[in-house]
């Protein structure tokens, strides 16, 4: 690949190449920042193929060294996380998502990650089931009731969806009521993937169009946040027993004096909580409704398996354990197209990597999408195979050749009820319905801060009899 060079990977030596520092870029920077903006899962993928498990790419004025071994991964998310922090991306899109708990550090995130962390232990997950239930049988009765009218985009369904669970389960609130918040932060993870890819070179009064839409979706998330916590004081429970992420903001902030940082501080946790939370599970429902329409023998074990355990009734948290195969699928799911597909750090100070000497305040990547494909781990990589997660099959299989929720101290907090809320959508919908990609239609996919399906996912309905 033109713009990048490598050493001979780990396990992949070349001509009995001594291991080294990933080596120097031999082309121009501009052409590599170009491919990046336009087709980033290419530029990845192809990296990974060519030059093995250890490149490092230039990115305008930064380079970035991306490592794809699971030992690497376990090098930076486990054994030595404390030596990296979240790098170039993260860092620059700080200045559209703030400063919440995907983009903080040190004692402020140990704080944050500290008030939110009981809202997310087993036994309250666990009681979000029946709740997750609702929402989706009355997700499959709106889709029932579009059944030849044409085709209906699912992306954005699901997205309606998770919003719709996250502000049950998290903040006890309806977010309905707010029409506007999926549209607002679609407008957000623009700008962020904007700041990212131009290092925020650009600046934040430049009358850009994207900017310019950016600022009125700030200032409308700015809205449903104070509406959200003026509701909550002025109706908390009787009793005192609210035990939300809404509940525990606000009593997290209540000592801040400023009322301008106490806003600023609930926005930031808010807005980061509930586009991580609820764009990861939409992400990956739609990308198995469109995996299940392209192998319809995967869907009807799932559609038999969800008649067996359930019958006519909504899943309880106890039948989940009991749906393996429909959670081998979204397992398979999750490695062909994980949601979270790059984890970028930085280096505070030097360390090495797999051999590989990596400087102090390098730019470090890994990549999930490509992790998950990489043919020494994986047997047949790109073919989607749920039965590769059946029980037994996983003996001997690499620990950190599998992160969709990340690994280490920064593990997805919400990961358990991302699951839950997957599974339990899937069981109601194909128990229900028939959805089928709309003839003609490409689908690809975006790498934007979840791997999405680039335009929406145009499907046809049908009422499964």
């Amino acid at each position: 690949m033109t713009g990048v060079e490598s050493a001979a990977a780990p396990g992949r030596p070349r001509g009995g190449a001594q291991r080294r520092p990933p080596g120097p870029s031999r082309a121009g920077t501009p052409v590599l920042l170009a491919r990046m903006a336009s087709d980033r899962l290419t530029v990845m993928t192809r990296a990974a193929a060519t030059y093995g498990d250890a490149v490092r790419l230039p990115l305008g004025p930064k380079t970035l060294y991306f490592f794809n071994h699971p030992d690497h991964v376990r090098r930076v998310l486990t054994d030595n996380s404390a030596n990296y922090h979240k790098g170039i991306g993260l860092v620059h899109a700080r200045r559209a998502l703030g400063n919440g708990l995907l983009t903080s550090e040190g004692e402020l995130w140990r704080s944050q990650r500290k008030v939110i962390q009981p809202v997310f232990q087993a036994r309250r997950v666990s009681r979000q089931a029946g709740a997750i239930g609702e929402e989706a049988v009355l997700l499959a009765e709106r889709l029932r009731l579009s059944a030849g009218a044409g085709p209906v985009d699912i992306r954005q369904e699901m997205t309606g969806l998770t919003l719709g669970v996250l502000g049950r389960s998290l903040l006890d609130a309806d977010l309905g009521a707010y029409e506007s918040i999926g549209e607002a932060f679609e407008v957000v993870q623009d700008q962020a993937i904007f700041e990212m890819m131009s290092l925020s070179s650009v600046p934040s009064w430049v009358p850009l169009p994207l900017q310019l839409r950016f600022r009125k979706a700030r200032a409308e998330l700015d809205r449903i946040v104070a509406a959200l916590a003026d509701e909550r004081r002025r109706h908390p429970a009787a009793d005192g027993t609210r035990d939300d992420v809404l509940s525990r903001l606000i009593d997290a902030t209540a000592d801040e004096r400023d009322p301008a940082v106490r806003q600023d501080r609930m926005r930031d946790e808010l807005i980061t909580l509930l586009l991580a939370g609820h764009d990861t599970t939409a992400s990956t429902l739609s990308w198995t409704l469109y995996l299940l329409d392209r192998h319809p023998e995967v869907g009807e074990r799932v559609r038999a398996e969800v008649d067996e355990v359930l019958g006519d009734r909504l899943p309880a948290f106890e039948d989940i354990h009991r749906l393996t195969y429909t959670s081998m699928v979204l397992q398979e799911v999750m490695r062909l197209y994980p949601a979270v597909w790059l984890l970028p750090r930085k280096a505070l100070a030097e360390d090495e990597i797999g051999g590989y000497r990596v400087p102090a305040g390098a730019d470090v990547v890994l990549c999930p999408y490509t992790l998950h494909r990489h043919p020494d781990f994986w047997e047949d990589p790109d073919r989607f195979d749920p039965d590769r997660f059946a029980k037994g099959r996983s003996a001997g299989r690499h620990r950190y050749s599998y992160v969709p929720f990340g690994a280490g101290p920064r593990v997805c907090v919400g990961s358990s009820l991302g699951m839950l809320e997957a599974t339990v959508v899937l069981a109601v919908l194909l128990r229900r319905l028939r959805l089928s990609v709309l003839p003609g239609h490409r689908v690809r996919a975006e790498p934007m801060l979840t791997l999405r399906v680039k335009g929406g996912l145009p499907m046809i309905v049908e009422p499964r009899n």
